[in-house]
């Protein structure tokens, strides 16, 4: 059996840039004889780029991919890359250029705050209307009407005009309208960035739950990583229109942030960087991380990250201390470690103090570590000396497969003992 619930075969969209008129008659042919001249366009923009004329735009250029029933598909790129023009094309908003869709299913989509929406309507009008726009009878709208009204959190204004909504409550109503009502395809374009964090998580949740229990099918644009990791079980990479990557969720969102670690090396410049807060020629400065017996930053699980780090000393510094703090690459700290030397540093010293951490419990994933040089005074207080966001990165593998299992990143970076029964 065919599974295949979208296929998208060689789509293209192009698009014309530039103006096509100016408004008027008398405005075009006063452009067109100054382009017949060589001159200037008198109803041009002051700043402003003017195109070529036919000047054409790729904004898809040969996109091809499937989609199965009941995936959750994540679609990233940065900016200008296409993703929304190609949410546009499945949406029916506008037409490919070029290369065909193939849909099998009713689409219900969220391109824009507020997408479906008249502002005139009520809330509990607009949820009729999309519900008719789905194809839907008034009785099937009106047995899911209460608990669309309860997952919005809409209740008390849900019979006045969506016109007076904030642009929160727009996106809680129409998120609730598009996972409640019947659909085989849910589309969403970067709108949840609008609602506040919880209201995030529980759309986040309810999408899961739509798509494993209904086998509903989901494309979710969005550039938050954290909640492409979160729901998706595939993600599509497009740049310049073009698909770069279609598979695994890490290994996409790496291609997409352009950050891995194996291409940081091993052997990291400190003597340039700190954190704002820290002054000009502190008294001791980290200057160098040397991830030692290494070529590439990647560790097994359980390797122990050997590595030496070099600080030298403007002033006197009594018993200075040191601390690392481990966090994923979305910044989310996972623990520390800190020591704290007996010994002065004296002015002008250069010093190599050798760390292990044992990376026992960190499970497949790249880290980041955080470095603070500190002091404490007689009353135990601390004080930075000097601070680096990144002092430098690792990646853990599995490549033994110690785990006996893929780890996915819902399940957080620590992996515990087994329980005890």
């Amino acid at each position: 059996m065919n599974d295949t619930i979208i296929k998208i075969d060689n789509v293209k969209k192009q698009y014309r840039l530039g103006a096509i008129g100016g408004g008027t008659l008398q405005g075009d042919l006063q452009s067109w004889w100054a382009r017949v001249r060589g001159k200037e366009d008198p109803n041009s923009r002051i700043g402003s780029k003017v195109y070529a004329k036919n000047e054409k735009f790729m904004a898809l250029d040969g996109v091809s991919f499937d989609v199965k029933k009941g995936e959750r598909v994540g679609i990233i790129g940065h900016n200008g890359a296409g993703k929304s023009t190609l949410l546009k094309l499945l949406s029916r908003v506008t037409a490919p250029t070029e290369g065909n869709i193939y849909i099998n299913g009713r689409i219900s989509s969220m391109l824009e705050v507020g997408t479906g929406f008249h502002g005139e309507l009520t809330g509990r009008e607009n949820i009729y209307l999309n519900g008719a726009i789905l194809g839907m009878t008034r009785e099937e709208v009106t047995a899911k009407m209460d608990r669309i009204i309860e997952f919005s959190e809409c209740g008390k204004f849900i019979d006045t005009p969506v016109k007076r909504y904030s642009s929160g409550m727009y996106v809680k109503l129409a998120f609730s309208v598009a996972a409640h009502l019947d659909s085989e395809i849910l589309i969403m374009d970067e709108v949840l960035a609008v609602g506040d964090m919880k209201f995030q998580q529980k759309c986040i949740d309810k999408m899961s739950e739509v798509s494993k229990d209904e086998g509903r099918t989901i494309l979710y644009v969005s550039h938050n990583m954290n909640t492409i990791r979160q729901l998706c079980n595939r993600v599509v990479v497009l740049d310049h229109g073009k698909v770069i990557f279609n598979g695994d969720v890490e290994e996409g969102i790496d291609l997409y942030l352009g950050v891995k670690a194996a291409d940081a090396g091993v052997d990291f410049d400190l003597s340039e960087t700190s954190v704002s807060y820290i002054k000009k020629n502190p008294p001791a400065k980290a200057m160098r991380i040397l991830l030692r017996d290494k070529e590439m930053p990647l560790y097994e699980i359980g390797e122990k990250v050997a590595f030496s780090l070099y600080v030298h000393a403007n002033k006197e510094v009594k018993n200075p201390c040191v601390r690392f703090e481990i966090a994923t690459r979305s910044g989310t700290r996972v623990g520390a470690m800190y020591h704290k030397f007996e010994e002065t540093l004296k002015p002008g010293e250069d010093r190599v103090f050798d760390f292990e951490l044992k990376n026992t419990n960190l499970v497949p994933g790249e880290y980041t570590v955080v470095l603070v040089i500190y002091n404490t005074n007689e009353l135990n207080i601390s004080n930075d000396i000097d601070c680096i966001e990144s002092a430098f990165k690792f990646r853990v593998i599995d490549t033994k497969n110690k785990l006996g299992i893929r780890w996915t990143a819902g399940w957080g970076s620590i992996k515990f003992e087994d329980p005890s029964v």
